[in-house]
């Protein structure tokens, strides 16, 4: 069986992630592959570290850009894959028919007319499953492949070297700094938890806002934007508290690492997060956009140390029943013989 991985995502986020740690799963599991990403130096790195050298190409935008269409073309002449995986709408949009399967990825619920030229599509959760149907999408082309989280230890930091100080509660929250993430709402609510610390590991457009904001209110000793890190087990291992606060959110790979990690969860009833995560058993879920009921949540974590065990124990349990790298990587080899035997059949 040979993939070809196409992806043309941003350098940062939760999908480019999603599909690093997939590769590498699959690497491991001794798929043959080969990688075709969007020039990134830094993610061409950490997959060349990992033993897979990907292809970089520009994607652009697509009806002008001939040299990725050229390229990629030649990545599938030259690999001749049974199975070409488009991850997101711009690497989807790229793709050609051929003889082989064309499997498009949706980090989203998206605008299935990227995805035209795909002949299977699988989304993270059901809901999305169930977006793709509603769409048009046959059933039985419709699929769910879920993320996993790295199960490895992490190492604490030393806070003091981050600005922080030792001794107080230390909250985590981990994504873009984009509106869909509400980090705003985070800070205001660090205004009613004094006690607490907060790092924020992130990068985007809405760094001076929340700089900003920060300054306003005064919490510039408390709360402390990271940037973007790829030490997340190590952020995991020192925090004693995840938070994930987003206004908008189809999946949501942080709730799953802070299960592994064995660290109490506090979420919004976003989509994904709402749908997977079970309110009071393996985390705390509130409303979205409500600074209050955010702090009240956090506070409860913190101030009950019986709640905070039992949403680490459940969650660490629905970890290892769903979510850890040999089960997903598993899905994903059982999907891909199920779509090579019904193209079989059907030539």
């Amino acid at each position: 069986m040979r993939v070809l991985q196409v992806m043309a995502g941003a350098p940062h986020g939760g999908a480019e992630t999603c599909f690093v740690d997939t590769v590498l799963g699959l690497h491991r599991a001794g798929i043959e592959q080969r990688v075709v990403i969007r020039r990134d130096a830094a993610r061409a790195a950490l997959l060349r570290g990992a033993g897979v050298d990907p292809i970089e190409l520009p994607f652009g935008a697509r009806w002008i850009d001939f040299r990725t269409r050229m390229g990629l073309g030649s990545a599938v002449a030259d690999f001749r894959p049974d199975i070409v995986m488009g991850w997101m709408r711009r690497a989807a949009s790229f793709l050609k028919r051929g003889p082989h399967v064309n499997l498009g990825w949706l980090g989203g619920f998206y605008d299935l007319k990227y995805y035209r030229h795909c002949d299977h599509l699988a989304g993270m959760s059901a809901d999305m499953r169930q977006h793709i149907v509603k769409e048009g999408w046959a059933p039985e082309r419709a699929h769910i492949l879920r993320a996993y989280a790295p199960d490895g230890k992490g190492y604490r930091l030393d806070r003091t070297a981050l600005g922080s100080r030792d001794g107080a509660p230390l909250l985590l929250a981990l994504g873009r700094l984009h509106e869909a993430k509400a980090f705003d709402v985070l800070i205001d609510a660090m205004v009613q938890i004094p006690d607490a610390q907060l790092w924020i590991a992130g990068e985007g457009e809405l760094r001076a806002p929340l700089e900003a904001q920060i300054g306003r209110l005064r919490l510039s000793d408390r709360v402390k934007l990271l940037g973007w890190r790829n030490d997340r087990l190590d952020l995991m291992a020192t925090a004693d508290l995840c938070v994930f606060p987003s206004r908008y959110e189809p999946f949501g790979i942080v709730s799953i690492e802070a299960w592994a990690a064995r660290v109490p969860l506090v979420a919004t009833r976003s989509a994904g997060p709402g749908a997977l995560i079970r309110d009071g058993e393996d985390g705390l879920l509130v409303p979205i956009d409500d600074v209050a009921a955010l702090a009240t949540a956090i506070r409860r974590v913190l101030d009950d140390g019986d709640l905070r065990a039992r949403i680490v124990a459940n969650g660490r349990l629905r970890y290892e029943a769903e979510f850890t790298e040999r089960a997903v990587v598993a899905s994903y080899k059982a999907l891909f013989e199920r779509m090579l035997a019904e193209r079989r059949k059907a030539a």
